[in-house]
């Protein structure tokens, strides 16, 4: 078995679609970036490419890329999933940690763990969301941004 941990962070910024985990969420901001800067997913490809052994999501899918500009992230967690599994690996669970001070995100985790399940091809009882705030404190705390943390375990493929 081996465990990778991921971080990711975004601005927030208004006129984009918030979209977290896969979801779409409503809110007045969404995260800035090249693709949809879904910063939970980004922190699971991250931890999935450390894991295997695989680098990191910038390697794979740079920001100077156009083919991933405004893609989902979905997709990108699709593909570092097939990358991971070639490498002769496959996730067995993964917990991750969202930091916001809004919107709350907990109404939203049981979405996004059923999308994040489809993709990775593991039951949502492997994926744990969790959301908390930063007290006020730092970009999260003054609602300039959104981070999220993860980490993975993969387990040698039969």
């Amino acid at each position: 078995m081996r465990a990778g941990i991921g971080y990711d962070i975004h601005r927030l910024t208004p006129g984009r679609a918030l979209i977290l985990g896969g979801v779409t969420i409503e809110h007045s901001h969404g995260l800035d970036g090249h693709s949809d800067a879904d910063v939970i997913l980004h922190a699971m490809i991250d931890a999935m490419l450390g894991a295997a052994g695989l680098g990191d999501i910038g390697l794979h899918f740079p920001p100077t890329d156009e083919q991933f500009r405004d893609v989902s992230s979905l997709e990108l967690l699709e593909k570092a999933r097939s990358l991971v599994h070639s490498s002769g690996y496959r996730v067995l669970n993964v917990d991750a940690t969202v930091v916001a001070e809004l919107p709350h995100l907990q109404p939203h985790a049981e979405r996004m763990r059923e999308a994040i399940g489809r993709v990775l091809g593991i039951s949502p009882a492997q994926i744990n969301i969790k959301a908390t705030t930063n007290e006020g404190m730092g970009p999260e705390g003054r609602q300039e941004a959104i981070s999220a943390q993860a980490i993975v375990l993969l387990k040698e493929s039969e």
